[in-house]
């Protein structure tokens, strides 16, 4: 799993237009939360090619703390963290946080691929 650093509002906009194409993972992690490290390496152990064409973006949200709240601003979703949100087609269409964030869950509401 290579992950793509999410770390400017620039950044998110192109992100959101790159979910036209494939779906995109944004993962906001508190790098001082066990409970967020504990969920970033689950998510990290069971990436699976099933979930190739999905691109992954990081967010360290204590260090881009604005980025981080212009996802929750600009995808009308509520800041929590640790957070996973899917996004197609501009929209989330998958938000978790804490141990809610399951891959069986990320792949069960992706589109099936063409």
């Amino acid at each position: 799993m290579n992950w793509n650093a999410l770390t400017n509002s620039d950044q998110l906009q192109l992100l959101i237009k790159e979910s036209a194409e494939q779906p995109v993972l944004i993962f906001k992690h508190s790098t001082s939360c066990s409970i967020s490290r504990a969920v970033l390496d689950r998510i990290e152990r069971n990436w699976s090619t099933a979930l190739t064409h999905v691109k992954p973006y990081y967010l360290d949200l204590l260090t881009y703390r604005p980025v981080s709240n212009q996802v929750a601003s600009v995808l009308n979703i509520e800041h929590e963290s640790p957070q996973a949100i899917v996004l197609y087609h501009g929209s989330p269409i998958y938000v978790q946080s804490h141990f809610s964030i399951d891959i069986n869950g990320i792949k069960s509401a992706l589109p099936t691929p063409a």
